[in-house]
């Protein structure tokens, strides 16, 4: 069978251009069951993913995607060479999904690849590359480039890739690398607390945020829901300017000055009605804050006390 790249093109550039609209509508993180239901294309349906990490739809020869689930099977990650190492499906080279990324591979086609970071939530990174084949180690190697470089242009012969082409992906794969890092570490952080603030109760996930306790000095190391707490974006403004502190028994103090500040009823309620309370936590307890973090970070909050 001939490959139409014309068709296979539009259909890429289509899932693009959805999925910039989707990210629009839900934010970086998107469900999984809209990805799954995908969109319409000359009355076909193109669904972007599957029960199988590489994923091709049925309006396509070649895959489209490939996914890394949350807390999945395999052993995918970023290397210090900013490559992301993607696993084959199972442990034969020539299994049809592992053929079919090495086509996409061979033709320099652009895919999206989900990252998930909770069940039934993914980070979308697009326009993607396959960039090595390793079977002696069942990889392939992947690197993000910008959406000006699609590769999707249907007249012009493949490009050489030059050092111009290097540098920009190793760029774009470092910043996604970021994103993950840290939209992995707000899903996880905000599912523990069960999308509450954990000072004040308020459940509106838009305006929650994933707090450190301590500031991740591993900026892309795994991240850790000890070392997180759900707040509100008002508390949690409050917690990092040192207005609040958590004991490491999980009690809140209010800094002594604001406790004698006398400023109208949000001070009152928002912050000094916190005063000796406890802070809801995960039902979990390996997902709490853990107690050496919050007595290192109550340390630097006291200090911050006698210093005002």
């Amino acid at each position: 069978m001939t490959f139409d790249r014309l068709h296979d093109a539009r259909v890429r550039g289509a899932t693009f251009d959805w999925l910039s609209t989707q990210v629009d509508v839900h934010g970086d993180v998107l469900p999984r069951a809209v990805l799954a239901e995908g969109f319409q294309l000359d009355g076909q349906r193109v669904p972007l993913l599957g029960p199988q990490g590489i994923f091709k739809p049925r309006i396509m020869d070649l895959p489209l995607s490939f996914t890394t689930a949350p807390r999945g099977p395999y052993d995918d990650g970023f290397g210090a060479d900013d490559l992301l190492e993607y696993r084959y499906r199972g442990t034969d080279p020539d299994h049809r999904d592992n053929v079919g990324l090495r086509r996409v591979a061979e033709r320099r086609l652009p895919l999206v690849y989900f990252h998930g970071v909770v069940p039934g939530k993914y980070l979308a990174a697009w326009p993607v590359f396959v960039v090595g084949d390793h079977p002696e180690r069942l990889t392939f190697s992947v690197q993000v480039d910008d959406a000006d470089h699609l590769g999707l242009n249907l007249e012009a012969p493949l490009a050489v890739h030059g050092q111009d082409t290097v540098f920009r992906r190793r760029y774009e794969t470092r910043l996604v690398r970021r994103r993950l890092h840290q939209q992995t570490f707000r899903e996880r952080v905000l599912a523990a607390y069960r999308s509450e603030c954990s000072f004040c109760h308020f459940r509106h996930s838009e305006l929650l945020d994933a707090a450190h306790i301590i500031a991740d000095a591993h900026e892309l190391g795994e991240p850790r829901v000890t070392n997180g707490i759900a707040l509100c974006r008002f508390h949690h403004g409050a917690f990092d300017r040192g207005f609040l502190g958590v004991r490491p028994d999980y009690v809140i103090e209010v800094r002594p000055d604001l406790l004698e500040e006398e400023d109208g009823p949000t001070l009152v309620h928002s912050i000094q009605a916190l005063h000796r309370e406890t802070i809801r936590l995960p039902r979990n307890p390996s997902l709490r804050p853990a107690p050496e973090r919050l007595e290192q970070r109550y340390a630097e909050f006291l200090r911050g006390s006698r210093a005002s």
